[in-house]
């Protein structure tokens, strides 16, 4: 029994040691590094180097000190804080040469006290994930004086700003930009990341806005556009900004920018003018489709709506001009607007206006090559075409959203848009055999004009119980459109025999107007009820009612000049109505990781259409179901996954089913299918999120999946012999098309080089089909790119940030199975800046685009495109500029694109903005930096 005993005490001794050899510490004391004052209750916390993940925390007791012990051998992350003091952060390791590592005493120093000559270890948390917003910290970046808000946005991890300030987040573009939560301008982002100032910015915050419904209720309803908000300092919302700029360049350029702002605590005024033609004044207008133009269309929305809009038959109809700049052609842009927004009634009522004037005139010349591929061969054309567009709009919207009291809110918007248009283009057209004869040729004029009004009203109520979670919501809106369009078609085709000569001729002398009206009115009354605390549903009821006329006639001339003989063949007067009724219930689960929800709409729509022309009635009754869910889990603050499924039923188009004839493209016409049925598809998303905040790594992850049942696909039939083309659609029913896109993105920080870099790795892909004269297409397009980006700066010295990646192609059709048009791609662009003595700077930038030769394509396309500048700034915060720039000093920039549609291959060259010189004088004044001063 002794022996037992003692043979026991040995093995405890022995696990007690071989505990403590394998046990480590920590100690030490924090104080204020002026008073020398002890911090007590100061949080000090020991992280994995590794994932920053926690250890184990302590707080610092009265007498100031701290000890942590029980640690495991290892590197290891010290983190101090205290609230207004500066985090202090050090990097530490445990191992065998001593159980204990003791700090010493930390000093902890007020961040109003710091200074410019003060080196703290400490980092800033650059992002921080609270809910379903990425929240970015402007202070962890740096951007230089008077940079703007989108120099700001292009050093934020996942986020991506072209050289037309297009932005990208998370391989979603980015269409709404807001300040402090409100619209600033309505449509147009540019106007707030490049005339806002960043150092105003306290946070840019990144997320899927969604609608007003779910951002009541708390419950996704699928209708997300993702948005990025400017949070403005506080300090920055009293005074007024703005800049004035103005160049003169070589070759006829010249650019012109007027900006004020005027903040004060509540209220916001904003004005601006625009005024250029080198292209870097572009306009936000995003509702083209409401200009009006030659043909009438109708299209079902996913929940069943009609939407009632006029298309003129793309490129070659009678208007492909959207009112936007896409980098094709010459510009002039002239524009304007005024901005207010405030606060009344202690914040009870908030108004918001704008109003917008201007005009965008674009005039280029185009070239297109395209390879048509039939069972019986390729056919090969190419058109020229010389265009001229110009369009002038104003707009005025408005915003007034009133707290009725703590319970219920009541929100009204209104927008009301007058536009005019004109467009001219003239085309030549050419199409050959494989063998170089000729098959037919064209010259045509197109001239169209056009003019419209469009108004919306809505008002969104809402009401909450005293039960929580218990809701009611009712939404109005009334949408009024009118288009008026006037134009001329003249063309002559030629046809030729085998011989090459001329075998027919056809001529077309057409005079067209068009005259469209729609109404829409909306309805939609929501209500949720809480089941438990972490169950409640959600149910909808929404009507809406559609009426519309539409009038397109065509006439031949009786003598020259006097169209008067109507063409009935491409006349119409069609009256639309339309009632859909939608009823939906979503199920909401929500605990303090995960959120799930899930649900479907129903909507039973009648449409009614009649041909007021030959009485012949188009009637169509029919079902939409749109089924969703979502599902989202928290790993930890800084990291998150979301998954999200959509279904929606897609109707076939009045085009699709029975179209307005037209004859705005020669050699393409299309046929009506009444028998078509609706189509199904299936989307799902995926994303994931991480972010460590003591090394400033971020790792995103974005795709999404799609597939379609029973799709409708274009069956087209060519004529071989004189290349005229004849499409009608149908439904596919034993073939399920589908497309896919994978974007991950890593940023780092590497603080040896003091380096920020960044990889972009991506793929995105579909797989489609078509009828060419009776045989199935299958077309598979895969496209995969990789994208490295580098950047570093030093203060007051120089910035330099660089980024490059190559990308592959493959394509594949199953009726062309001996040509391989697969092509890699490279791109790559960069910049430069340096700041030397006497407030100069010289900085240059470069992009350099390469795509190569293909089988059909045999030739490579490539351009690099290098800027350059010397600039001068003057005054304390150089506020004023003087500035020297070189447009494609090389003289390179070469418009192109390819693009495959199933057996159609395409490859165009377009005007661009070509080499030039510009000085430039901008004057940037600012209130504020004179009450800084003051203070």
């Amino acid at each position: 029994m002794k022996f037992t005993i003692t043979l026991l005490a040995f093995c405890l001794l022995l696990t007690f040691s071989a505990f403590a050899q394998n046990s480590y510490s920590i100690k030490g004391s924090v104080a204020d590094t002026t008073s020398n004052a002890k911090l007590a209750n100061t949080t000090v916390s020991v992280l994995n180097e590794k994932d920053s993940t926690l250890v184990k925390f302590t707080r610092v007791n009265t007498a100031g000190a701290f000890s942590i012990g029980n640690l495991r051998k290892g590197k290891f992350i010290l983190l101090v804080t205290y609230p207004d003091y500066a985090d202090y952060v050090e990097r530490f390791a445990l191992d065998s040469a001593k159980s204990t590592h003791d700090f010493g005493r930390l000093s902890m120093l007020l961040k109003a006290k710091l200074l410019a000559d003060v080196i703290i270890k400490g980092t800033r948390a650059a992002i921080k994930i609270k809910g379903d917003t990425t929240e970015f910290d402007p202070r962890a970046f740096k951007i230089q004086p008077n940079a703007t808000v989108e120099d700001l946005l292009k050093q934020l991890p996942g986020i991506q700003v072209d050289k037309d300030g297009k932005i990208t987040a998370q391989g979603q573009t980015v269409p709404k930009v807001l300040v402090d939560g409100e619209e600033f301008f309505g449509d147009d982002p540019t106007l707030v990341t490049k005339n806002l100032r960043a150092d105003m910015v306290d946070k840019v915050q990144l997320y899927d806005k969604k609608s007003d419904q779910a951002t009541f209720t708390g419950i996704d309803d699928g209708e997300k556009t993702k948005t990025i908000n400017i949070q403005l300092k506080a300090d920055k919302k009293n005074g007024y900004f703005g800049k004035l700029e103005g160049g003169v360049g070589s070759d006829g350029y010249y650019q012109g920018t007027g900006l004020f702002n005027r903040f004060k605590a509540k209220s916001k005024f904003s004005a601006y003018g625009i005024v250029g033609n080198n292209g870097k004044v572009g306009l936000g207008w995003d509702d083209s489709q409401k200009l009006g133009t030659m043909g009438a269309n109708v299209e079902f929305g996913d929940d069943g709506g009609m939407m009632f809009f006029m298309s003129g038959g793309g490129d070659d109809g009678l208007d492909s001009f959207g009112g936007q700049y896409y980098g094709q052609g010459i510009p002039l842009a002239r524009t304007g607007g005024v901005h207010y927004d405030t606060k009344l009634n202690k914040d009870n009522t908030t108004l918001n206006f704008n109003y917008k004037i201007g005009s965008l005139t674009v005039d280029g010349t185009e070239n297109t090559l395209s390879q048509n591929n039939t069972p019986q061969g390729s056919l090969n054309s190419a058109s020229d075409k010389t265009y001229h567009n110009y369009i002038f709009r104003q707009k005025v919207d408005g915003m007034i959203n009133i707290k009725l009291d703590t319970t219920q809110t009541l929100k009204i918007m209104f927008d009301a848009t007058l536009k005019h248009g004109q467009s001219r283009s003239n085309y030549d057209y050419l199409s050959q055999y494989e063998s170089g004869a000729k098959v037919n040729s064209n010259t045509r004029d197109v001239i169209n004009n056009t003019d419209g009004k469009v108004f919306d009203v809505s008002a969104f109520y809402t009401k909450k119980f005293k039960k929580k979670g218990r809701t009611f919501s009712l939404s109005v809106a009334e949408n009024i459109n009118q288009a008026n369009s006037h134009g001329f078609l003249k063309y002559n085709q030629d046809f030729y025999d085998a011989a090459g000569a001329v075998d027919s001729t056809a001529l077309t002398d057409q005079k067209k107007t068009s005259t469209t009206q729609s109404s829409v009115l909306t309805t939609n009354a929501t209500y949720t009820e809480p089941i438990t605390k972490s169950f409640s549903v959600i149910a909808n009821y929404a009507f809406k009612t559609s009426h519309g006329t539409s009038n397109q006639e065509s006439f031949d001339q009786s003598t020259p000049g006097n169209y008067d003989v109507p063409v009935a063949a491409y006349s119409s007067d069609y009256r639309l109505n339309e009632i859909s009724n939608q009823v939906g219930a979503i199920f909401n689960l929500k605990s303090k990781k995960t959120t799930f929800n899930f649900g479907t709409r129903v909507s039973s729509v009648n449409f009614d259409q009649l041909n007021q022309v030959t009485d012949v009635p188009f009637k169509r009754t029919f079902i939409n179901w749109a089924p969703q869910a979502y599902f989202q889990y928290k790993i930890g603050k800084q990291e998150s996954v979301n998954l999200n499924y959509n279904g929606t039923s897609a109707q076939p188009s009045l085009n699709q089913i029975q179209p307005v004839a037209d004859n705005n493209n020669p050699n393409n016409f299309v046929v009506g299918n009444p028998d078509l049925t609706p189509s199904f598809r299936n989307r799902f998303s995926l994303s994931y999120f991480s972010y460590k905040v003591i090394k400033g790594e971020s790792f995103n992850i974005f795709g999404n999946y799609s597939f379609t049942s029973n799709p409708i696909i274009s069956d087209v039939t060519t004529d071989f012999a004189t290349d005229k083309s004849v499409t009608h659609y149908v439904n596919l029913s034993n073939k399920t098309p589908f497309n896919f896109n994978v974007n991950t993105y890593y940023d780092k920080k590497i603080e040896k080089l003091d380096i920020n870099a960044g990889l972009n790795v991506s793929a995105n892909g579909s797989t489609s089909y078509s009828l060419s004269n009776g045989a199935l297409n299958q077309t598979t397009y895969n496209t995969y790119s990789g994208r490295l980006r580098l950047s570093k700066y030093k203060e007051k010295k120089y910035d330099v940030s660089i980024s490059a990646g190559p990308s592959y192609t493959f394509s594949k059709s199953s009726l062309l199975t001996n040509i391989n048009n697969n092509g890699r791609g490279f791109n790559a662009d960069g910049n430069v800046n340096f700041y030397l003595p006497g407030k100069f700077q010289i900085g240059s930038d470069v992009n350099y685009d390469f795509t190569a030769k293909t089988q059909t394509f045999n030739n490579d396309l490539k351009k690099t495109l290098l800027n350059a500048s010397i600039v001068k700034t003057f005054f304390k915060n150089d506020d004023l500029k003087l500035a020297l720039t070189g447009n494609d000093l090389l003289n390179q920039n070469v418009g192109f694109s390819r693009s495959v549609n199933g057996n159609y291959l395409q490859q165009n060259s377009y005007t661009t903005i070509k080499r030039y010189f510009m000085f430039t004088v901008t004057w940037n004044f600012n209130s504020m930096n004179a009450l800084s001063t003051k203070k």
